[in-house]
């Protein structure tokens, strides 16, 4: 009975995270159809400067 119990919560967690990741991905492909090139590009442009990464 306590096997059952802890298989049972170990696949909740894992459903969670799959949820997640699902929802995160299909956040970041919406944002990615929507936005114009120049947001995007300006984003990732300024986060690269941000973290002290060279882009240029």
């Amino acid at each position: 009975m306590t096997t059952m119990i802890k298989t049972a919560a170990r696949a909740n967690t894992n459903t969670l995270a799959i949820a997640f990741t699902a929802l995160l991905g299909f956040g970041i492909m919406v944002m990615a159809g929507h936005l114009q090139a120049a947001t995007l590009h300006d984003a990732a442009h300024d986060t690269r400067h941000a973290t002290g990464f060279p882009c240029h």
